[in-house]
């Protein structure tokens, strides 16, 4: 199965935040870690950003939140 990368534009309409806010979350430890793809490029795999988005649903669930 073929890895799909996800360039920050793409990122930031899937999950609805920021620049700043999803580099804020990596460094808490809350996001997916971008891989580099060249000496100034960066991307995600798509897979990684799925189960995150994944994961704030089941919390966002647990918790009784329903936005």
């Amino acid at each position: 199965m073929a890895k799909k990368i996800l360039r920050l534009k793409e990122v930031k309409t899937r999950t609805g935040l920021g620049r700043s806010t999803i580099y804020l979350l990596i460094a808490q430890g809350s996001f997916p870690r971008s891989i580099a793809l060249g000496e100034r490029a960066v991307g995600w795999l798509e897979s990684d950003l799925d189960e995150c988005i994944n994961e704030r649903i089941r919390q966002s669930r647990q918790h009784g939140r329903d936005d």
